[in-house]
């Protein structure tokens, strides 16, 4: 959301205007923020939901005998005739549970996220309330239906009224008074002192109430908000890619493992052919001879008419000596036309 944009829930200001002059500041009263209000949900939908085990409600009257309280969940024939005075019902977190009370909580996004914290639905008869009282977070108080008299000051007096089961101030002192219609809307800052009193029946007012801003909370929601997010990061990582799949690298080799360099030295080495005219010393002395082509050993010795090379350091390994005993230079050609020998 455009935190410059006016709005009209704001009366015409802007979310940076408004959290700049007035958030945690001083109360802000908004004449129609919503016109033309309809109740975000129904009579007997509530009084439903205050009947379920897993919704918090509360039945609070206060009378003669002085202020009582009930928990829920309150089955509607525990609740008062509807035209008895001075009885109130609170149901807790109806966002979490009607998708109407949602998408009217979802206007109040300008707000941070953390601080957020669920919307309350007051439901009172005539001159119905919970007493003067404070709350220690930011809370928006919008008239849905019927009307309702605030009264609101900066108190100093926190002491509460003993042997109550609510927290009532004892000495409240009101400096200002006002009448909100539905579609009206006023938002307190944490520990401002308001009493809010139905005026006629069939009073529904909607509490936007925010989380207090100890950072213990803050840095506990950013740490899950974090912990999620590093969560959805891991198990997309965790996930094969298509192009991982398709690289060739990933398929299993079809090539036939190569063995080890210390298994190949391990393998005895054919003994090279050599010479007929070599002496088994000079055959011994030729095969450690670093020389890439050296000449038959017979040759330094015995002056070997031969003018090539030894046979066995030709990379062919197929041509004979022409000096070999018992072989002629024909044999020698057709033994080189047989083609290489086998190393």
């Amino acid at each position: 959301m455009e935190i410059n944009q006016p709005l009209p829930l704001l009366g015409g200001l802007s979310a940076a205007q408004f959290m700049r002059r007035y958030w945690q500041k001083k109360p802000l009263l908004v004449r129609q923020a919503i016109p033309a209000m309809v109740p975000p949900i129904e009579r007997g939908a509530l009084f439903a939901l205050a009947e379920q085990e897993e919704v918090e409600s509360r039945l609070i009257r206060h009378g003669k005998a002085g202020w009582t309280l009930k928990h829920g969940p309150l089955p509607r024939r525990a609740l008062p005739p509807l035209k008895q005075p001075g009885w109130t019902m609170l149901v807790q977190g109806v966002d979490l549970h009607h998708e109407g009370v949602h998408e009217l909580l979802r206007q109040f996004r300008f707000l941070p996220d953390a601080r957020l914290d669920d919307l309350m639905i007051s439901y009172a008869s005539d001159t119905g309330g919970v007493g003067a009282h404070f709350d220690s977070y930011d809370v928006f108080l919008l008239q849905a239906q019927g009307r309702r008299r605030w009264s609101i000051g900066k108190q100093s007096d926190l002491r509460l009224q003993p042997g109550v089961p609510l927290k009532i101030l004892e000495n409240f002192e009101p400096e200002q008074t006002f009448v909100l219609e539905p579609g009206d809307m006023l938002y307190l800052p944490p520990r401002y002192a308001h009493d809010g009193v139905a005026v006629g029946d069939d009073c529904m007012t909607c509490s936007i109430g925010l989380r207090s801003s100890a950072l213990g909370e803050l840095g506990a929601d950013l740490l899950a908000r974090m912990a999620q997010a590093y969560s959805e990061d891991l198990e997309t990582r965790a996930r094969p890619s298509w192009r991982a799949i398709a690289t060739p690298r990933s398929r299993p080799s079809t090539r036939p493992r190569r063995c080890p360099p210390r298994c190949r030295a391990s393998r005895a080495r054919p003994s090279r052919p050599r010479c007929a005219m070599q002496t088994p010393s000079t055959a011994r002395s030729a095969n450690r001879s670093p020389s890439p082509r050296p000449t038959c050993g017979s040759a330094r010795a015995a002056k070997c008419p031969c003018p090539m090379p030894c046979s066995a350091w030709r990379s062919t390994g197929a041509r004979a000596c022409s000096t070999t005993r018992g072989t002629s230079t024909s044999t020698a050609r057709a033994s080189a036309r047989a083609g290489p020998m086998p190393r």
